[in-house]
C-alpha cells in the first residue's frame, strides 16, 4: 500500500510539474515579443498634414517608413500625426513618443513643454538634397520694396515663435539691414494666414515671412496666384526635418534605430515615397544653402 500510495503521489508531482510548465510557455513568449514603438510625425509634408494640391510634392508617406522599420527593427511601430507634439502624447499615443519626425525647432519647442527629453540623431533630405529651409519675406507684387532693408516702418506678420524660418531668422535679418521692429511681435501661425493678410490689408505696407516649402503649396492650393507675392528677403539656412529618438529608449535601441534611418538612402522605393533625395543623413551634418536676396 506504502508503495502505491507513493506511486501516485510521484505521478501527481510529475503532472503538477507539467502543467506549471505548459501554463508559463505562454507567458514565457509573450515576455518574448519586442515591445512596440511610437512614431510621431509632424512633418508639414506629410500626406495627413498637407495637401494634393502639388503633383509629387507634400505627400511624404510615413507609413511606408513605418514599415520599413518594423522590418529593420523587429518589432512594431505605430505612427501618429500631428502638426503638435503636445496633442499628440495627449490625445493619440497615450503619452509616448519614442521616435519624433518633424521640423527641428517645433519638436523640439513641443518637447521642452511636455518635458520630454528627445536627442536629435538624423536629417531627411529633400528632393533638393538639402537638409535645410529658409524664410521668406514676402510683399504684395506692386509694393515698392526691394530688399528686406527697405521694410524700415513695415507692418510684418511672423510665424510663431517655434518656427525658427519664420521667427527668430528673420528677426536677425531685418534687425542687420537696420529695420527696428516693435516690442511685440505681430505673428500668425499659418503662412497662409500671413500671406493673405498682407494681401487683403486695405491700407498700409506689409510684408510677411513664410517658410520656403509653403511657397509652392500657396500657390498650387490657390491660397495665393502664382505672382501676387514678390520676395525681397531670405534668412539664413535653418534645419528643416530631423528625426529624434526618446531618451527614455536604450543606447541599444537609439542606435538600431538611427541605423535603419540612415539605411533608407539605400532604398529607392522608399526614397520615392518620402521625397528625399538622399535619405536620411546624420543630424551632425545638415546642410543648406540661401539665395541671399537680401
Amino acid at each position: 500500500m506504502r508503495s502505491l500510495a507513493r506511486g501516485w503521489l510521484a505521478m501527481a508531482c510529475t503532472l503538477a510539474v507539467l502543467f506549471t510548465v505548459c501554463a508559463c510557455a505562454p507567458l514565457e513568449a509573450e515576455d518574448r515579443t519586442p515591445a512596440g514603438l511610437t512614431l510621431v510625425v509632424m512633418d508639414p509634408l506629410a500626406s495627413p498634414l498637407s495637401c494634393p494640391c502639388v503633383k509629387g510634392y507634400a505627400q511624404r508617406d510615413y507609413d511606408k517608413l513605418a514599415a520599413y522599420l518594423e522590418k529593420q527593427l523587429g518589432r512594431p511601430v505605430t505612427v501618429a500625426y500631428s502638426d503638435s507634439l503636445t496633442t499628440a502624447l495627449q490625445k493619440k499615443t497615450e503619452g509616448k513618443a519614442d521616435i519624433i519626425i518633424g521640423k527641428r525647432s517645433v519638436v523640439e519647442f513641443d518637447a521642452r513643454n511636455s518635458k520630454l527629453d528627445v536627442v536629435p540623431v538624423a536629417d531627411l533630405t529633400g528632393k533638393d538634397g538639402l537638409t535645410t529651409m529658409t524664410g521668406l519675406i514676402v510683399v504684395p507684387k506692386d509694393d515698392p520694396a526691394k530688399t528686406a532693408a527697405d521694410l524700415k516702418g513695415y507692418r510684418i506678420i511672423f510665424g510663431s515663435p517655434e518656427c525658427d524660418e519664420k521667427y527668430a531668422a528673420p528677426i536677425t535679418l531685418l534687425k542687420s539691414k537696420g529695420v527696428t521692429l516693435p516690442e511685440k511681435l505681430e505673428t500668425s501661425a499659418s503662412c497662409a494666414d500671413g500671406a493673405t493678410a498682407i494681401l487683403e490689408a486695405r491700407s498700409g505696407k506689409g510684408a510677411a515671412v513664410i517658410s520656403s516649402y509653403a511657397k509652392p503649396l500657396l500657390e498650387g492650393c490657390g491660397t495665393i496666384n502664382k505672382g501676387d507675392l514678390r520676395v525681397v528677403g531670405e534668412t539664413e539656412p535653418v534645419p528643416f526635418i530631423t528625426a529624434f529618438v526618446s531618451s527614455r529608449l536604450s543606447k541599444a535601441d537609439s542606435q538600431a534605430i538611427t541605423d535603419a534611418l540612415l539605411a533608407v538612402k539605400s532604398d529607392l522605393t522608399l526614397r520615392t515615397v518620402l521625397e528625399t533625395k538622399n535619405g536620411f543623413v546624420p543630424a551632425a551634418k545638415a546642410v543648406g544653402t540661401s539665395s541671399k536676396k537680401n
